[in-house]
Formats: C-alpha cells, structure tokens, sequence
C-alpha cells in the first residue's frame, strides 16, 4: 500500500550542514513519483470507476476504509489521496484527485467482459458507493490477436475504433459507447506486429491501460460543460436581445425618457451575466484543462493505423473537439457580452451626466437672470431709499429752520430747505453706496474681512 505523503520533511543530518527545510519539501519530492502505474501481467480483467467530488470526499474515505476493514488490510489515513492494496483476488487503486475519484479494479484470469468479473468485490459495498457516477469501463487484456467475430462479440456489434498503440507493441480497440451492461469496453491486445516480436513489459502494459483509462475519463470530464452550453446558448440569446432593445432605446432616447430606468434594465442585464460567468467559469476551463489532457494521452499512445479502421485520435477529433469549440464560443460569448454591456453602460452614463451639466447649465443661468433682478430691485431700493432718508434729513432741517426764526434770526425756512436739499440728496447717496461697496467686499473675502477685523480687535 502506498499513501501520500503528508508529514513534514527531516531535517538535513550532516555533520557540516545545519538547515531547516520547508515542511514541504518531503511531499514534493514524493509528487513525481505519485500515482505511480501498475503491473500488470498476463491476461486479465479491469474494471474502472470515476465518481465525482462535492461534499462526499470524507464518505469515500470512509467507504475505502470499509473495505479495507472488511478484508483485514490496512486503511490510508484521512489525509491520503490514494491507496493501492492487493485484496487477493484482486487489486485495488484508489485515487482521490481534485474533482473526482477513481477505482480501478485489476482481476487476473477472467475471461473478457465475464459476468463474475468482480464477483470478489462485495455488491453491497459497490452499491452503496457515494457520489455520482461518471465513467464505468471494462478494459480486457489479452494476449492472442482476435478475430473480427470476436471483436464483434464483446462490442455487441457496435462500430469499433483501433490501432495500433506503443510502437506497434500491443493493439488497442474501443467504441466509446456504452454497452447493455452499462460499462464501456475496451480491449487490449499485448502481442506485437508482425514486423516485430517484441511485446509490452508488466509496467509498459501497466502504463497502457492508466493511460487509456485517463483518456477515457478525461474525455467525459471534458464534456461535462458540454450539456451547461447548449442549456446556456438560450439564455444568451435573450440577453443579447435585451442588450440591442436597450441599445435602440438609447439612440432613439428623448428628454421626456427617464435614463435612470434604462440604467437599471442594464444593470439587472450585467449582474444577470455576472452570475452566468461565475456559474460556469470553472466549469469551461475545466473542460479545456481536460480536453487538453486527452490530446497528451492520445500523443503518449503513439498511434498506428489498423488497415480498414478509425483511429482513436481520428474519432476523437471528429467527435469530442467540436463539443470543446461549443463550450469555447459560449465562453466567448459570456465575455463579449459582458464588454457589451460594460460599453452600453458607459455610453448611457456619459448622457445621464451630459443631460445633469444640461440642467446644471439651466440652472446657473436661472440664478444669474435672478441674481441681475435682485440687483436691479436693490438698486431701485438704494434710490428710494435716498430719497425716502433725504425726505426725513430735509423735514428734520425743517424743523430746525422753524425754530432758528422763531429765535428772532432772520431766515427764509423754506429758501434754506431748497439749498439743504440737493446736498442733503448727495451726502445720502454718498453715504448709502459706500455702504453697499464695503458689505460687498465683506462678502467676497470673509476671510480677509475677518482677519481685518481680528486685527482691529487686538
């Protein structure tokens, strides 16, 4: 059994060197070396299980170490991400990855596709595995070339595609269907061409069958995102009619239409996208991320053509990387449309603030043709009110003309009031606009006035 690696690195013991490591430098020297392929030898029969992770990765822990309990063997600690155990009648390789887990089950001398194939494995057990269940695949190995009847026979008459695989060392032939008993089937033949003898060693032939099971389940994950894009290539239609809708609206915007509505249609449109790209962001680069993992396995294969046969590279271009560009251009199209909306948003904005400095503009001028009323008023004030204080000064001098000539002096009060009265006006006026011009003063430096004043003060 081997599991990862998970305590902290030694220390380096040297009589001459002295240093602390990083706690992880042990697991990273071991990560090369992780899930290492198996040995396989002779023919035999492997069955393989991918399930998915969500909030089962303790489960299938504990599910792992069920079996381990049930067979007397010993369980990976809950930190392990894999575990391979020889159980006697078979073998098993657990790995726990970042999105999904796999059991590979290897069961030396059974017959291809036989019923009892993993008759040691409990039912129960294999029932009551957690998770959703991705890829189940049946792989046999064999070691004599089979007939076309043969081939025919384990792939229930389905179209098959072959080639020759590993420097023309082994054969390899597969549907990539499904078949009645719900697994996929792939076949492996270890024998060589006839230009060579040689033949796959235990740990080449080990190699083979992780890789085309990494391919197979590979090319599934990939197509996860696939069924996420058609459901998604409706929704962007709506939204992108919502988006030339709300465009036309804005060039055929008129100043009775309240732009602030507008606002909030594209608003609630860009939080709409915002949610679909954070949906399904993960899930398409996943699918790039695995489509390009099985384009590195299909070249690690190092095909060959079988005469008469469609290549596995061949039916894997023309079938699985159209899914790819469908789930690529509704990526694409998530980004273009949230660029659109961003440049909509941002037009739209620039005539809510040109329409604001428009009525900023209104309203300056309002304030100016009141302000020049408000002068006018004040200086039809400020004349009134030299004439209604004249009036006053000129009664008040009145009075004291009246009584001088009651004294006994000899004047003409009315002759007096009509000289006073002109220069009364003036000294008025004089004394009224020097007024106004300090307050106005006052009022267009207040802090000069202040310190003015804080000067008198002192």
């Amino acid at each position: 059994m081997k599991n990862a690696l998970t305590d902290q690195a030694p220390d380096i013991a040297a009589p001459s060197v002295a240093l602390k490591v990083h706690p992880w430098r042990s697991a990273l020297y071991e990560e090369l070396h992780n899930r290492p392929s198996p040995i396989i030898e002779g023919n035999c029969h492997v069955a393989h299980f991918t399930v998915l992770l969500n909030d089962n990765r303790e489960d299938l822990h504990a599910h792992v170490v069920d079996l381990c309990r049930r067979f007397s063997v010993p369980a990976p600690a809950p930190e392990s991400s894999c575990l391979y155990q020889d159980f006697g009648g078979f073998e098993l390789r657990w790995e726990r990855h970042l999105e999904f887990a796999n059991f590979t089950f290897i069961c030396p001398d059974v017959e291809p596709f036989s019923a009892d194939a993993l008759s040691f494995v409990p039912k129960d057990w294999l029932a009551a595995m957690p998770g959703e269940l991705v890829v189940a695949v049946n792989l046999a190995l064999v070691d004599s070339l089979p007939d076309d009847k043969q081939i025919q026979r384990w792939f229930e008459g389905q179209r098959v595609s072959g080639a020759w695989v590993a420097d023309d060392k082994a054969q390899v032939w597969t549907a990539f269907k499904l078949h009645s008993d719900g697994f996929g089937r792939i076949v492996v033949c270890n024998k060589g061409a006839e230009t060579t003898t040689q033949q796959l060693t235990p740990y080449q032939t080990g190699r083979l069958v992780q890789r085309l099971f990494e391919l197979e389940t590979y090319r599934l994950m990939s197509l996860i995102a696939l069924p996420i894009a058609r459901q998604m290539g409706g929704e962007l239609s709506r939204i992108e009619d919502n988006l030339a809708t709300l465009n036309q609206s804005i060039s055929d915007i008129d100043a009775g239409k309240d732009e602030r509505v507008l606002l909030q249609e594209l608003s609630q449109l860009a939080a709409e996208v915002e949610r679909h790209r954070s949906n399904t962001n993960f899930r398409f680069s996943a699918a790039v991320a695995y489509h390009d993992l099985v384009r590195d396995r299909l070249r690690q294969l190092k095909e060959s053509p079988i005469d008469g046969m469609q290549s596995l590279r061949e039916f894997l271009e023309r079938r699985l990387t159209p899914g790819i560009k469908t789930c690529n251009s509704v990526r694409d199209r998530l980004e273009d449309l949230s660029r659109r909306i961003n440049r909509t948003t941002s037009l739209l904005r620039t005539r809510v603030d040109l329409s604001i400095q428009e009525q900023n503009q209104h309203l300056l001028s309002s304030m100016n043709r009141r302000s020049q009323l408000q002068l006018r008023l004040q200086q039809t004030v400020e004349g009134l009110s030299v004439v209604a204080i004249g009036y006053y000064i000129l009664a008040l001098l009145g009075i004291a003309f009246t009584a001088l000539k009651a004294a006994g002096l000899n004047i003409n009060s009315d002759l007096l009031k009509g000289i006073a009265l002109p220069l009364v006006l003036g000294t008025v006026y004089w004394g009224v606009h020097r007024l106004r011009q300090h307050i106005t003063r006052r009022a267009r430096v207040p802090g000069a006035a202040q310190d003015a004043d804080e000067q008198k003060g002192k």
